[in-house]
């Protein structure tokens, strides 16, 4: 009895195990059909290093050797030496008359970008137009009758879906990877100003080389083009980001009819709504985004917009967290009057905004000291943070050519006091700055790493 158990028990794990076997997607015929339209792309592009050699050895025993053979050490003459930087990424053919898509980052500075066919056949490529906030970048091959791929829908894309990824992982070229949609409009700050690309999250495996390949439902359409990684150890950790193949093919069409992309613009700085602050402005449920403070003369102060206003829905798209804010808002067309729906006061109330174009300059999207004398970038701390030692506002930007950055302020450090006056958020900040004598120095106190330093600021530069 025992015996005839047992054999039925593996009967019927045999008989699951082929069920499943069965259910899982087979991706060979996809792989066949759309290998011959995805590309390799090798970019190049100069850079100098200075070398103090100027023979350009740097070699001690050089040096020694000039020293005993002419009786005095060879002169140190600075030079300019270059060399070039080849980097390697995907891409994917879009029209049979040579149009492809990359990410920009693949091609960013490159002199000459090199795009190599399934069939071994290499081209060099026009970049066509490239935009670095979305990672997009629009190339041109002289060449006919080449194979596509068919551009599908991110927007009917739902978690849990398997989606396939061809590129060239470290030069492997046209290697396929497979996995499931993890989440839907992601938002991923990485200091690239991308908070306008609502990401596909996926577990698919991605790895240096895929970034501009394709990623494919299971009809064979085109999704989403492979851009990022999650990573500590510079590969692949089980997260991966793609760019909504909605949202780059928008950027294409701009790209070609006007060289850049036009996006919305609120002018607004937001944080996240805490339970705590939730609590204190009059709401049931944490969420929406809180602005925190409005750049002078933008749509969102024409408007009549309010600092501590709560937006809550912006053109009908709900604002749940406030990362939601930029995307909604980045996707509508420059001009366009919306209604807003925020919570001023504990009441809600729909305001009519004419939505302006972000500035090509994030310096000037996100300007929070009036009129920026200075060269920075300040956002107060968040309410959470606990763990600061010091009060003040957090240095967000710094400008490489302003009086800040010549004074050795830097990003990371915190402003706790501007001549003489304790600074305890960027209102203060903003009051101070405004009645500042700008004819001579004066002193402002920073944090840095909880150590604290005066510097002198020379605001007659």
């Amino acid at each position: 009895m025992f015996e005839y158990r047992k054999i039925l028990f593996v009967i019927v794990l045999s008989f699951v195990g082929f069920i499943q076997a069965k259910d899982l997607p087979n991706f060979t015929d996809l792989a066949e059909e759309s290998s011959p339209a995805v590309v390799n792309i090798t970019s190049t592009k100069t850079v100098s290093n200075r070398n103090s050699y100027g023979g350009g050895f740097g070699d001690p025993r050089y040096d020694e050797f000039f020293e005993r053979f002419f009786g005095q050490p060879r002169p140190s003459v600075p030079r300019e030496n270059t060399r070039p930087v080849v980097s390697t990424g995907s891409g994917f053919v879009i029209s049979k008359d040579g149009y492809l898509l990359t990410n920009n980052h693949v091609i960013d500075g490159a002199d000459e970008v090199t795009v190599s066919l399934g069939d071994r056949r290499e081209f060099k490529a026009e970049v066509i137009g490239a935009d670095a906030r979305s990672d997009v970048a629009l190339l041109k091959i002289d060449a006919k009758n080449l194979p596509t791929l068919k551009i599908g829908s991110s927007k009917q894309l739902k978690v849990g879906e398997w989606v396939v990824a061809i590129g060239s992982p470290f030069q492997l070229r046209f290697s396929v990877t497979s996995g499931i949609v993890s989440a839907k409009g992601r938002s991923i700050p990485n200091g690239s100003d991308s908070t306008y690309v609502p990401f596909l999250q996926t577990d698919v495996a991605i790895n240096p080389g895929n970034s501009g390949g394709p990623l494919f439902n299971l009809n064979g359409e085109v999704i989403g083009i492979n851009s990022q990684i999650y990573t500590r150890s510079g590969g692949y950790m089980g997260v991966s980001f793609a760019i909504p193949i909605d949202y780059a093919m928008d950027v294409v069409d701009q790209l070609k009819e006007k060289g850049y992309v036009a996006r919305g613009w609120l002018g607004v700085s937001i944080q996240e709504v805490t339970s705590e602050l939730a609590e204190a402005l009059d709401m049931e449920v944490p969420k929406g985004a809180l602005i925190s403070q409005i750049v002078k003369d933008s749509p969102a102060e024409k408007s009549g917009l309010r600092e501590e206003d709560v937006i809550l829905f912006f053109d009908g798209e709900e604002i749940f967290y406030s990362a939601d804010l930029p995307l909604t808002v980045g996707a509508i067309k420059p001009d366009s009057r919306v209604n807003t729906m925020i919570l001023r006061d504990g009441k809600k109330k729909t305001i009519s905004v004419k939505v302006g174009e972000l500035p090509k300059d994030p310096s000037i999207a996100f300007n929070n000291t009036n009129e920026n004398i200075l060269g920075l970038l300040v956002e107060n701390q968040p309410d959470s943070s606990s763990e600061v030692s010091v009060s003040g506002i957090l240095v967000t930007g710094v400008d490489s050519e302003g009086i800040a950055y010549s004074s050795g302020i830097r990003k990371g450090d915190i402003i706790y006091s501007l001549a003489g006056r304790r600074i305890s958020n960027v209102e203060d900040f903003k009051r101070v700055l405004d009645g500042i004598n700008t004819e001579r120095n004066t002193r402002i106190g920073i944090a840095r790493n909880g150590n604290k330093r005066i510097l002198s600021l020379n605001l007659s530069k």
